[in-house]
């Protein structure tokens, strides 16, 4: 990009905050922009200082001002994803009791909310989010629930972007809202039997989801009832509920360990009841039939997890009996129970697959998918009595299909199909496994998708995304992003690193705490093989990370510079340091258990130095880079990626180094349909003109 000719990038000044911790003399140049004041900040950006929202600014125009050439292409580029697939396709109608739920897109950026009888007739529309959001800067619809008589919608919504969520509950006969407004919650909810009351979660004066509470329509939020509330700021509290919709469920959870007390959702004051006790290293979750609970869990060794029954009335470990025996290498993802049959999901060598159990017979098979290289998820039930359950499969070259599967007479039958344009052609691309192999030996798979006609001699640029973290797995699914780069010469690639469970829970634990360095020479190795085996070649690789990925890319960054053509880093995590040495922060005493506590903890305080992005920039030529933020991101704040940026240009020989924050969006970035594709755009011209194709 030397050929760029641009203004000087904004300038920052330096107040370095100096600390010496574990022996060893921190200096934090840029630490004056954690603004004092950071937590009213996320609910009203406004209220930030002066300099730094200056500062905020001046990197947007700057940024802009790089990418205002590529503006008619990033227009094309929009176009051409909106055309890939059916835009108005979001969910396909669902069923619940007597009638039919769906969600879709209707010409506006937000969806719609809509519900017909199932014996038929016209839909009514519940809810227009365009509505809602209409002349606001930020909107996003959270979780929504129907009362059991289908009488009430509660629903959540975030104005900010800061998940600061507040619940309203609409009369679905009058089309008015109740006077209930429940505020500051975690976004969720369960409804009583008798549609009359209402659990969430709201957070506390830390930001956490700290406190199950339970409401009884029409009455203050002032006399709501506190079901539980917890104390330790590294566990995180949700609601839920059994599929057969009898129990309630207050799951606690602190990185994989987990905790879970059963209320009674008929009952008109619930007393939260203990199933087991947290311990180190145990993890389970709970549903339910009859008098028994199904618990999935990893106790007496099941890392990949098993399946076992309790009694309804004395759920504790000791009464715990195997119902699927731990398998090696197998991760049980997860598991739920209808009237006749139990189906769970399971997962080995980053392939997942359904299996159903009939509860009488106790024969069991699988739901087989013949793709090589695909993701399946098993879609949320509303029914419990019920034969059927539904599931969505895609790949990376075929839009979403959702089927209903009989489990009785092993069939299934085309719900909806995300209808794609001519322009989408899935014989023009090849999907293909290849194996990157450890310097320990282990396996790395990485998924790939590239035209057929493309040769592979190394020529071809590559974009190459990861995560590793906190054992999610990244599953090579439909985005219309990746076709507009594989429609160009790009082959796109998904690095399945340690830290993610493609390979059971091994995989994670292998890329967590003492282990965190194999996630990034994972990545790095799956660069390598990709180039061995032609894909690519040496400073042809877009790097791609978002949140913990951008700590993954960004520390593979500062050990290969010059083995990527540039980096797109959304809202990356690359201040990791300094933000596990800040308990103030919401994000820190929860993922102490997934880096260490530099605290408390020499070890961990050197070894999340040696791979923390912000402290290991090396004074070398580095690729251009693209970092993103959201002001009321409450998980990866502002000032990470703000500080890394200035540091790059700071301490390396010379690079174009790019950051953007959405002043009006946290997390997740920009909400509505078209501002999203905007968003990928840009990514994806950024990425096109880094390797001479824009």
């Amino acid at each position: 990009m030397d050929n760029w000719i641009a203004p000087r990038p904004p300038q920052a000044r330096q107040d370095p905050l100096r600390r010496t911790i574990h022996e060893t003399e921190l200096v934090d140049e840029y630490a004056w922009l954690r603004a004092p004041n950071w937590q009213a900040a996320l609910n009203d950006p406004s209220l930030l200082p002066p300099e730094i929202l200056e500062h905020l600014r001046a990197e947007n125009a700057y940024a802009d001002w790089f990418l205002a050439p590529l503006a008619v292409l990033r227009e094309q580029l929009v176009a051409e994803m909106q055309s890939y697939a059916d835009p108005r396709w979001l969910r396909p109608p669902q069923p619940f009791g007597s009638y039919l739920y769906e969600m879709r897109y209707e010409g506006g950026e937000q969806p719609l909310l809509l519900r017909r009888s199932r014996a038929g007739g016209s839909e009514t529309l519940l809810i227009d989010c365009n509505e809602l959001a209409r002349g606001r800067a930020f909107f996003k619809l959270g979780a929504w629930r129907v009362s059991p008589n289908h009488r009430y919608l509660a629903y959540s919504i975030d104005l900010i972007g800061s998940e600061a969520y507040g619940i309203r509950i609409r009369d679905l006969e009058t089309r008015a809202d109740l006077p209930d407004s429940l505020n500051d919650v975690s976004g969720r909810m369960v409804w009583s039997r008798d549609s009359q009351a209402l659990t969430y979660v709201k957070r506390g004066p830390d930001l956490r989801p700290s406190l199950a509470i339970f409401h009884r329509l029409g009455t203050s939020p002032d006399s709501d009832v506190l079901l539980y509330a917890e104390a330790d700021p590294a566990w995180s509290v949700s609601v839920s509920q059994t599929t057969s919709q009898d129990i309630g469920l207050i799951t606690v959870r602190n990185s994989d360990l987990s905790e879970v007390r059963l209320f009674d959702l008929a009952a008109p004051n619930p007393t939260p009841r203990l199933v087991q006790p947290r311990a180190p290293g145990l993890s389970y979750d709970v549903d339910h039939w009859d008098e028994q609970l199904l618990i999935r869990t990893n106790i007496d060794g099941a890392e990949d997890y098993k399946l076992v029954t309790a009694p309804l009335d004395a759920p504790a470990t000791e009464n715990w009996r195997d119902f699927l025996p731990h398998q090696p290498g197998v991760t049980v993802i997860g598991h739920r129970v209808h009237a006749r049959h139990i189906v769970w999901t399971e997962r080995r060598d980053a392939v997942v697959r359904i299996v159903v159990r009939d509860l009488t017979s106790g024969v069991e098979h699988a739901v087989g998918i013949q793709e090589p290289v695909y993701s399946l998820r098993l879609e949320p039930g509303c029914d419990f009595d019920t034969d059927s359950i539904r599931f969505r499969v895609s790949t990376p070259i075929q839009p979403n299909e959702t089927y209903d599967y009989d489990m009785v007479q092993r069939t299934r039958t085309l719900v909806q199909r995300q209808a794609a344009s001519a322009r989408l052609i899935p014989e023009r691309y090849r999907l293909d496994r290849l194996w990157a192999t450890a310097a320990d030996g282990e396996r790395i798979p990485i998924s790939i998708i590239h035209r057929r006609d493309l040769p592979l001699d190394g020529s071809a640029p590559c974009l190459l995304y990861g995560y590793g973290a906190y054992g999610a797995s990244i599953d090579p699914d439909f985005a219309v992003e990746r076709l507009p780069l594989v429609e160009r010469g790009f082959v796109y690639a998904i690095a399945h690193v340690r830290g993610g469970a493609e390979k059971g829970q091994d995989w994670y634990r292998a890329g967590k705490l003492e282990n965190r360095a194999n996630t990034f020479t994972d990545f790095l190795n799956a660069a390598e093989a990709l180039i061995s085996a032609g894909y690519t070649d040496r400073g042809r690789i877009i790097a791609h990370g978002r949140s913990a990925g951008g700590m993954l890319v960004g520390a593979a960054l500062n050990v290969a510079p010059d083995l990527f053509a540039g980096v797109l880093a959304d809202v990356p995590f690359v201040d990791v340091l300094n933000t596990m040495l800040d308990e103030e922060l919401p994000l820190t005493p929860p993922e102490w258990l997934e880096w260490g506590d530099p605290i408390r903890d020499a070890e961990a305080f050197v070894r999340i130095r040696s791979y923390s992005p912000y402290e290991q920039v090396r004074p070398e030529v580095y690729p251009p880079v693209l970092a993103t933020a959201g002001l009321s991101d409450p998980r990866v704040t502002y000032w990470e990626p703000a500080k890394w940026i200035l540091r790059l240009r700071d301490r390396t020989a010379g690079g174009l180094f790019l950051f953007r924050t959405e002043l009006h969006a946290g997390h997740a970035g920009n909400e509505g349909r078209v501002r999203q594709l905007g968003d990928r755009a840009r990514e994806i011209a950024f990425a096109l003109r880094c390797v001479g194709l824009a």
